[in-house]
């Protein structure tokens, strides 16, 4: 299937880099030394935030050291940390003013995640380090949009995680679900217009101020 947009808007973990064992294991650790169910918090902190997940948890803590604290763990494990398939592919012929990385993480965080994929760290990239309202909310697509000099939507957003989708969505952009981590129905009820299996099943080219998309979907997968 064809497709054009101006610009490709990238969450980072589960989209370009694998870095669920390092996310796994901080917050399964957290969740155990608060006396939370592990497998519940590590299925919500995926894709948000990582202050609101402590907010949620803790109302009652001082949610910005505690949150430190996680994300020290986080920097500090970078262990299994890897590029997903196709994500140095897709990334290496776009030129830097037509893509970006929105991301839940901080920008030190993402920095440390980005050096240990291997992966260049866009001059642009949007973080939760550089907005008010995370995602799900439409502020850090609109911001990246913005930044890169166009309207959100002549964007395309990639994400994994529906908080992600439901957040491109808001802004008006199009947005790509990759099954990384959940079922292709999850992805369609947050609002993906394609669900795709990886960054390997896109490929790009530039024409003008185009950039032309190829998706190789599987029977079904449009929604």
């Amino acid at each position: 299937m064809q497709v054009s947009c101006s610009a490709l808007l990238f969450d980072l973990d589960g989209v370009l880099i694998d870095s669920t064992h390092v996310i796994n294991r901080v917050w399964a650790h957290w969740a155990t030394e608060h006396g939370f169910d592990p497998e519940e918090v590590v299925r919500n902190a995926h894709g948000r935030p990582s202050l609101s997940t402590v907010r949620d948890y803790l109302p009652d803590a001082d949610h910005e050291l505690a949150n430190r604290e996680v994300e020290q763990k986080e920097i500090a494990d970078t262990e299994g940390v890897v590029p997903l398939p196709g994500a140095r592919e897709l990334l290496a012929p776009l030129p830097e003013n037509r893509w970006t990385i929105v991301t839940s993480c901080t920008r030190p965080l993402a920095e440390a995640r980005l050096g240990a994929a291997k992966i260049t760290i866009p001059r642009k990239i949007v973080t939760s380090s550089d907005v008010q309202n995370g995602k799900p909310h439409p502020e850090p697509f609109l911001k990246a949009a913005s930044v890169l000099g166009f309207a959100p939507g002549d964007c395309i957003v990639v994400e994994d995680a529906p908080a992600g989708i439901r957040g491109g969505k808001a802004a008006g952009a199009r947005v790509i679900g990759i099954r990384t981590t959940l079922p292709d129905s999850v992805l369609a009820d947050a609002g993906a217009d394609w669900i795709l299996t990886s960054c390997a099943d896109i490929s790009a080219d530039v024409t003008g101020d185009k950039l032309n998309l190829t998706l190789q979907l599987e029977a079904a997968a449009r929604h």
